[in-house]
C-alpha cells in the first residue's frame, strides 16, 4: 500500500487512470458472441415480421382476390411442399450453377479490365466512360442482341450476365486504385516494390474495400441479369427458378409464384450476408471496426 506524498493518506496501487482506464473500459464493453449475433439478427426478424404483417393486412383488406394474392400461410405451405420435392432444388441448382459460372467469368474480366484502365491513361481516356455507360445500361436491353447472336441458349444468358456484372466490378477496381494515397505508393517504391509487386503488395490491399464493394455490386447486376434471362429464355431449362416463375404465372398459380420469389430473395440475402462478413473482416483487419459496438 502506497501513501500520498503530500497528505500522507494511503492510496491503492491498483488505482488506474488515463489510457489504462480507457483500455479496461473498452474490454468491459466487449459482448459475448451470442449477444452480438442477436443484436445483428433481431432487426432483420423485426423487419420480416412487419413485412409479413403488412402482407397479411393487404390480404384481409381484399385489395386483390385470394387467387391473385394469397396470404402468408398459404404461400408458406406451398413453399414447404416445394421444398419436400425435387423440382425446387433442381431449379435452384440450375440457377446457381449459371450464376456461379457467369459471375466468376465476370470477376476475371472485370478485374483485368479495371486494372488495365487504372494503369493506362490512354485506356482510361478511350474506354473509361464507356465502362460506366455499360454499367448503367439495363440488362434486359442486351437480350435481343444476345438472342440474335446465340439464339435461345445458355450462351445468350451467359452473355448478358457477363455484360451486366463485369462493368460494375471494373469500376470498383478503378475507383479503388484511384483512391490509393500517393504516400503509400511512394513508400512502396522506396522499399523496392515495382511493377506487379507494387500492385500486389501495396495497391491491391489499399484498394481492397472498393474492390469488394464492386464485387458485391457486380453480383447484384449478374443476379438480376440471370433472373431476366431465365424469364425470357425459358425453353432451354424447365427447372430453373426463372422458368418456374414463368410457368407459375402461365398457370395462374400465385402460391407457387410467390414461394419461388421468396426463394430468390433468400438467395440474395445469403449472398449479401457473405459480402457483409467479408467487409467486416476487412475492416477488422484494418482496425476501423469498433469491437465494443459490435
Amino acid at each position: 500500500m502506497a501513501s500520498d506524498t503530500i497528505t500522507g493518506t494511503p492510496r491503492a496501487d491498483a488505482e488506474i487512470s488515463g489510457l489504462d482506464a480507457l483500455e479496461i473500459a473498452g474490454r468491459q464493453k466487449t459482448t459475448s458472441r451470442a449477444t452480438t449475433i442477436w443484436a445483428a439478427t433481431w432487426p432483420k426478424l423485426a423487419a420480416l415480421a412487419i413485412a409479413v404483417a403488412a402482407w397479411q393486412a393487404v390480404v384481409w383488406a381484399e385489395v386483390w382476390p385470394p387467387y391473385s394474392l394469397p396470404g402468408p400461410a398459404t404461400v408458406g405451405q406451398e413453399l414447404l411442399r416445394q421444398a419436400s420435392g425435387p423440382q425446387l432444388w433442381e431449379g435452384m441448382a440450375t440457377t446457381l450453377r449459371r450464376a456461379a459460372v457467369g459471375y466468376v467469368f465476370s470477376v476475371g474480366v472485370g478485374l483485368l479490365l479495371g486494372l488495365a484502365v487504372a494503369r493506362s491513361r490512354v485506356l482510361r481516356a478511350a474506354i473509361g466512360s464507356m465502362i460506366t455507360a455499360l454499367q448503367t445500361m439495363p440488362s434486359i436491353a442486351w437480350f435481343p442482341l444476345a438472342i440474335l447472336l446465340f439464339e435461345l441458349s445458355e450462351k445468350a444468358i451467359f452473355f448478358v450476365v457477363v455484360l451486366g456484372a463485369a462493368p460494375s466490378i471494373a469500376n470498383g477496381v478503378i475507383s479503388g486504385v484511384d483512391y490509393v494515397p500517393p504516400l503509400l505508393l511512394r513508400a512502396g517504391r522506396n522499399v523496392g516494390a515495382r511493377g506487379l509487386n507494387l500492385y500486389r503488395y501495396v495497391v491491391a490491399p489499399a484498394a481492397l474495400p472498393a474492390i469488394v464493394a464492386g464485387l458485391k455490386q457486380g453480383w447484384a447486376f449478374s443476379w438480376r441479369s440471370l433472373m431476366a434471362g431465365e424469364l425470357i429464355v425459358v425453353g432451354i431449362s424447365s427447372t430453373s427458378l426463372g422458368a418456374q416463375l414463368t410457368y407459375s404465372r402461365e398457370l395462374s398459380d400465385a402460391p407457387w409464384l410467390l414461394s419461388t420469389m421468396i426463394v430468390i430473395l433468400v438467395v440474395g440475402l445469403l449472398v449479401d450476408a457473405a459480402f457483409g462478413a467479408a467487409d467486416q473482416a476487412i475492416r477488422r483487419r484494418w482496425g476501423v471496426l469498433d469491437q465494443a459496438g459490435q
